[in-house]
């Protein structure tokens, strides 16, 4: 198999496990809720009042949903994600130095994706003191604005590669 052919079997994968969670974990937990939508779909992240009503209001189904099947699906998203969007600034960005920094910026939004994990994990288990909150909180902020980033230079190299191609044709 060629590296395209993997590549875009790790895209597929990526929108597999995305679709997973938008059309079933999320909207479920959201529903156990009574609509609060889960830690992960906060991007500006989440106040310690907010963080409390969330959890009273998971219950048992609720939190077996988040800690079961959400938490196994989260824990492939975000190298899934991280590889998908790699493969892009990979062939496309020909300075090493730009390549360095958009692929660097790509690892600390994977990085970041699987501390929030580890974090949101330790606030579903009971750690649900200030700190542990406010960490998570902060978390998901910074995993949100990377993966933003990410994403948006992934949206202008490929557009930027485009045109480029466009110039050349006779």
């Amino acid at each position: 198999m060629s590296w395209r052919a993997a590549y875009w079997l790790c895209v597929l994968a990526t929108l597999a496990v995305y679709a997973a969670m938008v059309f079933w974990t999320l909207p479920a937990i959201a529903r156990a809720t009574c609509g609060l939508l889960a830690f992960d779909l906060r991007p500006f992240g989440y106040s310690e009042a907010e963080a409390r009503a969330f959890l009273a209001a998971l219950g048992a189904e609720g939190r077996a949903l988040y800690t079961g099947p959400q938490r196994g699906l989260d824990l492939l998203f975000p190298a899934l994600l991280g590889l998908s969007l790699a493969g892009p600034v990979l062939w496309l960005v020909r300075s090493k130095l730009w390549r360095v920094v958009f692929i660097g910026v790509i690892v600390a939004a994977t990085g970041l994706d699987y501390l929030e994990n580890y974090l949101v994990a330790g606030l579903l288990a009971g750690e649900i003191d200030a700190k542990a909150i406010a960490a998570a909180s902060r978390a998901t902020m910074l995993k949100s604005a990377l993966d933003s980033c990410a994403i948006l230079i992934v949206l202008a190299v490929s557009i930027r590669a485009a045109l480029r191609k466009g110039k050349n044709r006779p």
